[in-house]
């Protein structure tokens, strides 16, 4: 049997890391791994949900307003149980709870990281079999080390995100994370269930041909964004013709699309909600920490999404994000 040791797994990844900083505790990458394994137990049961009773909603509405999907509670679960168990996270936000959950114990006081996430983005196309995902940020408490973590802890500028992911299930399950040293992808090994590095040192191409938004809201949104989209469908030939348009509503799958290929996602606000309907600390901040590091650029429209000072946990902004060419040709509209 030959052992191919080209394959590198996200532990020994995340070891390999450290071994560069020799004063490096080891808490992060901790944390990473952890997180690996919480997504490796949602992505077993997103692949059988159609043979077991969690496919539907749950009866219950989140603090959003939304439908809560019985995957939705079980992934949530899954997260907080793996970061409570560990030994490198204070406290969580999730999306799908009201207020931040501090873990208040010897151990997790000594924590040096928060962790905040939405644990399945995408979930009302659990029962078509569209892609979902998860997306996580962590960050640096701010708070003294020894006590229990504070809302402050949670309420930070994205800017202050020491790593950022997220994990798509779909044809097949990956997970995505930035720290400043760049972006790495690693793909689950169902084989050896682990996963392994499989896209090292990801960049976002300048420029693509792909622009994603819902069109079904286009009279909705403001003249300025109605204009872009105009330029994007009469791009001309000399420009490489007219963008094309792809939109899944599962905002991991368009991400990670225009990530590999280059593209722009669009998000803007409505008249009905002209603060947007993505949330700034779960889903905003940690794919504008990614996509830039990425070289890529993110804003609302007005304003650099990782410089919005939050007020809320739950907080909402428009987003626009994806290649740095389109990004600054949608701008100049």
């Amino acid at each position: 049997m030959v052992i191919n040791r080209k394959i590198q797994t996200l532990d020994e990844f995340t070891i390999q890391q450290m071994r560069d900083f020799p004063n490096a505790t080891g808490e992060l990458s901790g944390l990473l791994r952890d997180i690996g394994l919480a997504a490796k137990r949602v992505h077993v049961e997103v692949n059988k949900a159609g043979l077991v009773d969690i496919l539907g909603d749950a009866g219950t509405m989140n603090v959003q307003g939304e439908e809560v999907k019985k995957l939705d509670i079980f992934a949530n679960n899954q997260f907080m149980g793996v970061l409570r168990h560990g030994i490198s996270c204070a406290g969580i936000g999730s999306e799908e709870l009201d207020d931040v959950v501090i873990f208040d114990d010897d151990i997790s006081n000594q924590s040096k990281y928060v962790c905040l996430f939405d644990p399945l983005d995408g979930s009302s196309n659990i029962d078509v079999n569209v892609s979902i995902g998860t997306i996580f940020s962590v960050y640096r408490r701010v708070s003294e080390l020894g006590k229990p973590a504070t809302k402050a802890d949670f309420i930070q500028e994205g800017i202050k995100q020491v790593a950022a992911g997220y994990v798509i299930y779909g044809s097949s399950t990956m997970l995505v994370y930035a720290t400043r040293r760049g972006v790495n992808g690693f793909t689950l090994d169902q084989s050896i269930g682990e996963f392994t590095l499989s896209h090292s040192d990801i960049k976002c191409p300048d420029k693509g041909k792909i622009y994603s938004v819902n069109h079904g809201n286009f009279f909705r949104y403001e003249q300025k964004v109605q204009d872009y989209i105009h330029l994007c469908q009469k791009k001309d030939k000399e420009n490489g013709g007219p963008y094309t348009q792809r939109y899944i509503g599962s905002m991991v799958a368009d991400v990670h699309r225009n990530l590999i290929k280059g593209g722009i996602f669009m998000y803007p606000g409505t008249t009905d909600k002209p603060k947007g309907k993505l949330r700034l600390m779960y889903e905003c901040n940690p794919f504008a920490f990614i996509i830039e590091i990425a070289g890529g650029k993110a804003t609302n429209g007005n304003q650099r999404i990782l410089e919005i000072v939050p007020t809320d946990v739950h907080q909402r902004t428009p987003m626009f994000i994806g290649s740095k060419l389109m990004m600054e040709e949608m701008e100049s509209i």
